[in-house]
Parts: C-alpha cells; sequence; structure tokens
C-alpha cells in the first residue's frame, strides 16, 4: 500500500516542479543572446553605423555637396579633412554619414516592404492551404525563373534611375523568398495539434493566423529578413554603382564607388573607404542573422 501510494504521489509533484523550472522561449532566447558576445559586438557596431547616419547633420563638419578643387583627393590625414577629400573636393566623412542615409533605407526598405508582401502571402498560402495555396505559390515561382540580380536591374531600368524605383526593384526580388520562407513555416504549424484545439474552440481563421500562427512563426521570418538585410545593402550599392539607383550628387556608398573608381590608383585606401562600409555593414548584417539563428535554435541545450 505504501508503495504504491508513493508510486502515484511522486509523479503528480515531479512534473509541475519540472514545468515551474523551464523559462519561457523568449526568455531564453534573450538569455542566450546576452551570453553572445560575438552578436552583441555586430549589434553594437550596427547601432552605431545607424546612430551615424541619422545625426549626420550634428557629425558631419561640412555639407555633403559643397568642396573645393583645390583640396581635390586629399589623403587620409589631411588637417580638416581627416579621412581626405573625393574628386571634387568633398570631405568623405561627412559624404560617408549622409551615405549611410541613403544606402541604409536602400538597403532595408525592400526587405521590410518584401516581409509585409511576402509574409501575408506566405502565411495565406500556409494556412489555407488548396487553390490558394498553388495560386500563390505558382505565381511566386514564376519569379524564380529570372536572376534576381539582372531582374533588379531590368526593373531599374524600366522604371527610371533614383532611389524609390531601386527600392521597388529589390523589393520585387525579396518577396519571393520571403513568400517561401513563410508558407513553408506556416504550413508546418497549420498540421500541429494546439491548431486543431483552436479550430475546435470556435475561434475564428483570423484570430488563429494573429494569436496562434504568427507568435510561431515570427522568429523563423525575422531571423531570415536579417540575412536579407545584408544582401539587399549590396545590391542597392550595385544598382547606384551602375547609375541605376541614388542620383548625384546625393551621397550613397555604392555612388561614391562609382566617382571614386578613376582616383584608385591615386588616392587607393580614400576610394576603398566607401566599399569598406558597405563589407563591414554586410558582414554584421550576417552575422546577427547567424546569432539570433543561434539564440532561438530550441535544440540546443542550456
Amino acid at each position: 500500500m505504501s508503495d504504491s501510494l508513493s508510486y502515484e504521489v511522486v509523479p503528480k509533484v515531479a512534473v509541475p516542479q519540472a514545468a515551474a523550472d523551464t523559462p519561457p522561449y523568449w526568455q531564453t532566447v534573450f538569455r542566450r543572446l546576452r551570453n553572445d558576445w560575438l552578436t552583441l559586438a555586430v549589434g553594437a557596431i550596427l547601432v552605431g553605423i545607424v546612430s551615424a547616419a541619422i545625426f549626420a547633420p550634428v557629425l558631419a563638419p561640412y555639407s555633403p555637396y559643397s568642396g573645393s578643387i583645390l583640396h581635390r583627393l586629399a589623403p587620409i590625414g589631411t588637417p580638416g579633412h581627416w579621412l581626405g577629400t573625393d574628386e571634387t573636393g568633398r570631405d568623405i566623412w561627412t559624404r560617408l554619414l549622409y551615405g549611410g542615409r541613403l544606402s541604409l533605407l536602400a538597403g532595408i526598405s525592400p526587405v521590410i516592404i518584401a516581409l509585409a508582401i511576402g509574409g501575408s502571402l506566405g502565411v495565406i498560402a500556409g494556412y489555407s492551404g488548396g487553390l490558394a495555396n498553388s495560386v500563390i505559390m505558382r505565381a511566386t515561382d514564376t519569379l524564380y525563373a529570372f536572376p534576381s540580380v539582372l531582374l533588379a536591374v531590368a526593373i531599374c531600368g524600366i522604371l527610371g534611375n533614383g532611389l524609390l524605383n531601386s527600392i521597388l526593384a529589390l523589393a520585387a526580388i525579396f518577396v519571393p523568398p520571403m513568400v517561401r520562407i513563410s508558407e513553408s513555416v506556416t504550413s508546418q504549424v497549420r498540421v500541429l495539434p494546439f491548431m486543431e484545439a483552436a479550430k475546435a474552440s470556435g475561434a475564428s481563421d483570423l484570430q488563429i493566423i494573429r494569436h496562434h500562427v504568427i507568435s510561431n512563426i515570427v522568429g523563423t521570418i525575422l531571423v531570415y529578413a536579417t540575412s536579407l538585410f545584408s544582401l539587399s545593402i549590396i545590391l542597392a550599392s550595385g544598382l547606384s554603382f551602375l547609375g541605376l539607383g541614388v542620383n548625384p550628387p546625393d551621397a550613397e556608398w555604392g555612388l561614391m564607388l562609382n566617382s571614386l573608381r578613376q582616383a584608385i590608383y591615386v588616392q587607393p585606401l580614400v576610394a576603398a573607404l566607401p566599399g569598406l562600409l558597405i563589407f563591414i555593414t554586410s558582414m554584421c548584417f550576417n552575422l546577427m542573422s547567424d546569432g539570433l539563428r543561434s539564440a532561438m535554435d530550441t535544440r540546443l541545450s542550456e
């Protein structure tokens, strides 16, 4: 009798205790991020780059458009121009600060637009299934027939150069992969037991999507979107380098590379500065994406 009693009581006490000791998912994610020094470091660098771009009018000592032909292509360390000057005598430090505004805007905005459009279409396709899924996914697959870079160049060629057109072109090439990833994770969530319980409780499709689907797929989609930021910044700079993005005399890192390419044999370090910033920013976004993916991986042990 005593053995039977102890056998019944121990499981009842042990199970709640184990559940109580299990921390919430997002608390675990944030704890892993706090212990990941590399992700924290690249996050601090990104915050610094974004802050420098936002406060460019305060940090920049000159106007990004004014220059002097007498001080053109000054080397790094020149008094008054510690990062040198460009081919028309404009201060490189000032141009890099203001260039960060347009480069980040042209790189981040397309991903956000694609996240809103592609994520919504993917959730609808994954949750609805059937005809809706077939129509959305087959329409998405047609865009994969074109190389993404050539498609962006073609769209900019049709719409014309300019910041807005380059953002729309890049958003168009990021929508298909965003649709595919959101449809994939939504299809996996749709067949889980708690979804059936939510439907049986009388919840509407909109309520289920808002409270159950999105909350379970947002982490995966955000990690993927973060990985696209680096690619978007590179492609946006590439379009400006080709003359299909930002128009001169506006400051943008890709456009600065284009204008300074003739000076690479005269002042190679000055000419390489915009490319170095593009590399650092894109690499930081890549490392940030890797850190978020590791922190959100539930298979990792604490």
